[in-house]
């Protein structure tokens, strides 16, 4: 947990100034001020409703006596709407809800951020940082000790979790939601200050439900989307023919798993099936024996190994290995230390029980996570499932699912850019997105590049108008960003004296290229030209982008 939650925040060390920060591609700031001005109208609808309903009820309730009045606050159905009158009465209150509960982002969820702290929204680069930074410290502490306390992980999750408030679409993506649902679930896992390494009581077994439940989520929910995406490549067992190839991010050896028979082909997505549809039964089913709930463990962390190796997924196939390690028994998993930390372990447990409050905290835990669940069990059952989604206001507990569909083709925006319409125009080389035919995939995986990933799922869209950000990263590039090309291989007009002034976005298709007998320097990849896609003809300056947004 410790190494995934350092990769991912110094991921957003280095790319978020650019990408959401104070002349970022998406600015966080106009997402602080959209959340707080949804605040604001939630505030004022709420005091609206109670002015309403106290004036009809004012005069039924003036002879009640104390008895009545009681009995009335503790109804227990209308015991949330008594609280919300009571805090409508303080304005103390009445302000801490607008900040913490109130304020949304566009799909209604909490907007939970430490920026809210900061005092001039046009300067929160240094926030950015300082989340970005705080998360790196605390995961090397809980890495180099082996160990955690609540207090730390809470702090992880608070990062996480601020992060992803501003992060726009740059962190819409299933591995962000649930690196902060691990997260919350490991604030339940450790002790609530020790950091010793070696743990003095063992870890409830109710949370390690809770655990499976998870894992059972994000496998059941990947194998379920891809049979109801209406994609007949998963269902003809022809998909990966072509993933490997089109995936957003392929690795050195993607290649060669793209160019195995068509029998083995079938065969991975039979397999692929029999692990995200069957196998992750053997981890939840209550009365099997240890040996099943081992093998079901097992077959998660190879098949998340398969993955890491055949492309590069983000630090998703990492993070889930997490809770697959949880279903490995300790006979297992204490193979991987020494022998006198066994015998420690073993003996520390042994001479201790779980106190009367740890027992309750697990137990309504485990309740909490059964009840936040029944929305997300309806969506697995649903013919109309929807995937990487969640139904509580603080995100605890979501829906996973990946690669419904497959493409069959790799198309590929290629942004280029000019000095004049006479001049040659310079294409903008990303750090692993495909452009360059000679250029040869990296491994980076669990380090992620967004704006590379975010460009390819534009170009699958086939159009820029579904990627509004486009716009934006366009202008950054004409105003030569320092941050914004930062995210890039190289900055392709680096001579203050040769500035480029019009801008666009073609698209090509891509293929692995196949190599002819004594062929010398053979490319990586073929492409083809497809069309111009934005502008349709010409090019765009950055008057004409400012005025495509609405930029004066």
């Amino acid at each position: 947990m410790a190494f995934v939650s350092a990769v991912a925040f110094t991921v957003a060390w280095r790319q978020n100034k650019a990408l959401v920060g104070d002349r970022g591609i998406a600015p966080a700031k106009i997402l602080l001020d959209k959340a707080q001005e949804r605040g604001k109208m939630k505030r004022q609808r709420r005091l609206d409703c109670r002015e309403q309903t106290s004036s009809t009820t004012r005069a039924t309730i003036t002879d009640v006596t104390v008895a009545s009045r009681l009995r009335r606050i503790f109804q227990w159905k209308k015991l949330p709407r008594r609280i919300g009158e009571a805090i409508d009465e303080n304005p103390l209150l009445v302000n801490c809800r607008e900040r913490l509960w109130d304020r949304s982002d566009s799909m209604d969820h909490p907007a939970i951020s430490l920026l809210w702290l900061a005092k001039d929204r046009t300067s929160l680069n240094p926030w950015l940082d300082g989340i970005a930074i705080a998360g790196i410290l605390l995961s090397i502490v809980v890495f180099g000790l082996g160990a955690a306390n609540v207090p730390i992980v809470l702090a992880l999750w608070i990062c996480q979790r601020s992060l992803m408030t501003v992060g726009g679409p740059f962190y819409a993506f299933g591995w962000e939601p649930l690196l902060a649902e691990v997260l919350f679930h490991t604030l339940f896992l450790v002790p609530f200050w020790s950091l010793n390494p070696i743990a003095k009581v063992p870890v409830p077994v109710l949370v390690q439900w809770t655990v499976r439940w998870m894992l059972f989520r994000i496998m059941l929910g990947a194998g379920l989307i891809k049979l109801r995406s209406g994609d007949a490549k998963w269902k003809d067992l022809t998909a990966m023919n072509y993933f490997y190839e089109t995936q957003p991010v392929p690795n050195p050896l993607s290649r060669h798993f793209h160019r195995m028979p068509g029998w083995w082909h079938k065969q991975e997505v039979l397999v692929n099936h029999f692990v995200e549809l069957i196998a992750p039964w053997l981890l939840i089913l209550p009365g099997l024996p240890v040996q099943l709930r081992r093998l079901g463990g097992t077959i998660q962390l190879i098949f998340q190994s398969i993955l890491i190796c055949s492309g590069n997924f983000s630090f998703l196939n990492w993070l889930t290995m997490i809770p697959a390690i949880m279903c490995l028994d300790d006979a297992l998993v204490g193979r991987m230390f020494s022998p006198a930390m066994q015998q420690a372990a073993v003996f520390a447990v042994a001479t201790s029980r779980p106190s009367i409050l740890r027992q309750i905290v697990s137990v309504t835990f485990f309740g909490v996570i059964l009840q936040l669940s029944r929305p997300v069990v309806r969506n697995l059952m649903s013919t109309k499932q929807i995937m990487n989604s969640c139904y509580d206001p603080l995100q605890l507990i979501n829906t996973y699912g990946a690669f419904g569909t497959v493409e069959e083709e790799r198309l590929e925006f290629v942004i280029s850019a000019a000095t004049s319409f006479d001049d040659d125009w310079i294409e903008y080389d990303f750090k692993v997105k495909r452009g360059n035919v000679n250029e040869k995939p990296r491994w980076i995986s669990p380090y992620h590049y967004r704006i590379d990933w975010q460009m390819w799922v534009a170009s699958t869209l086939h159009t820029i108008e579904r990627s509004p950000w486009l716009y934006s990263f366009m202008i950054r590039l004409l105003q030569q960003d320092p941050d914004v090309l930062n995210l890039l291989r190289r900055n392709p007009f680096p001579d203050v004296q040769y500035q480029p002034k019009y801008i666009r976005i073609d698209m090509y298709k891509y293929k692995f290229h196949d190599g002819k007998p004594m062929e010398k320097s053979p490319p990586y990849w073929d492409r083809v030209f497809v069309r111009q896609v934005y502008p349709r003809q010409g090019a765009a300056s950055l008057d004409s982008l400012q005025a495509e947004i609405g930029i004066a």
